[in-house]
Formats: structure tokens, sequence, C-alpha cells
């Protein structure tokens, strides 16, 4: 049974850039975006990373997968700069069959079925700026102008709850746009919420 689970988690796909090889590994995000985390295993290290506020807050777009994997996947490629050591090959007499092997009522992946245009446009991305953007706002220079944050978004369905930093910048009704006047230069995070709860998040280099 442990090999059995291990192949699935192995499975999975490794956020980009990961190092190339193999790991199991899991990701969990806990109700209202309050933790986030991700475990894994290669043949030699088990590590676990979770990623929140010590005050339990709610922090919009903090999930597992785009926040705590890479950071777990980092950490095994520190431990492991020449690649991630072998998983465990699979046990005498495991059964190992593809989706087409399996009788009809075990198989639970069909063919994949186009995406409709309908459901393609209630999802919600940030257009810009573009997520690792170095945006000239103006802050880095002293007695500067200083200049607004435009950010927009296209898809998703009003109204629109806007963050920076973790923090409640805006509420909007239905524009898709939002100005932004951040305090200082540096690496910032943007993140929108929908009313159908969909966000998307960028984190962006002001200055």
């Amino acid at each position: 049974a442990a090999w059995y689970v291990t192949d699935i988690l192995a499975g999975t796909a490794p956020p980009r850039h990961a190092l190339r090889g193999k790991i199991a590994f899991k990701t969990g995000t806990s109700y209202g975006y309050r933790d986030a985390w991700s475990v894994g295993y290669d043949g030699r290290h088990v590590i676990g990373v979770w990623v929140g506020r010590p005050d339990g807050s709610s922090v919009p777009g903090l999930t597992g997968r785009r926040v705590a994997a890479p950071v777990l996947f980092e950490s095994f490629a520190r431990l492991s700069p020449g690649g991630y050591a072998p998983l465990s090959p699979a046990p005498e007499g495991a059964l190992i069959a593809g989706n087409a092997d399996l009788p009809l009522p075990l198989r639970h992946f069909g063919p994949a079925r186009p995406v409709s245009r309908t459901a393609r446009g209630r999802t919600l991305d940030i257009v810009y700026p573009p997520d690792q953007a170095r945006v000239d706002l103006g802050l880095a220079a002293p007695g500067g102008e200083r200049m607004p944050l435009v950010v927009k978004i296209k898809g998703g369905k009003p109204p629109f709850i806007w963050f920076a930093n973790g923090a409640l910048i805006a509420r909007v009704k239905h524009r898709r746009s939002v100005r932004w006047m951040p305090d200082s230069s540096g690496f910032s995070s943007l993140t929108v919420l929908d009313a159908r709860g969909k966000t998307d998040s960028v984190s962006v280099l002001l200055e």
C-alpha cells in the first residue's frame, strides 16, 4: 500500500523550474486561505513546509500549490544539489496497469474535453502588471514625482476585492482596474478576489 501511495504522489506535476527528478509530495490549503502546506519525500529525506500568518488571519490567494510547494522543492534542491534520492522500486507482486487496462468501472479518466468559451471566460487573470515585472513609479528617486500603480484584470465575476501585500486596498463593483499608491519601493504581492472566490496574484518589483 505504501508503494502505491508513493507512486500516486510522485506522479503529481512539480512546480515550474523544479529540479529534475521525482519526489512524492502533497499540498493542502485550509479554509479561508489561512494555511498553505506541502509535505514531500524522496528516497532519503522527508520535508514539511507550512506558510501562513502567526495570528491565523487570512491571506487571499495563499495556496499550498502556489506558495508552499515551491519552497518544498527548493529545500530538496539545497539538500540534494546532484538530484533527488531515488524512490523505492515497485515491490514484487505489485499490480501496475494503465487506465486502458483497468475494468471499465475503475477508469476515472476519459478523453480530454475541449473547454468552452463560456468556461474560459470565467477565469480571473491579472493582465497588468505581469508576474515578476519591474515597474518604474518614481519611488526610488528622492524628491521625484511618484505615480500610482494601475493594475488591470480580465475575466472574473464582480464585485472585486484587491489586496496588496495581504492588506485590503480596494473594493470595486464593476471596474476591472484599480490604482494603488505604494508606500515604498521593493517587491510587492498583488491579489484580486472575485465574487465566485476565484483569485489571481502577481509579484512585482516597484521602483
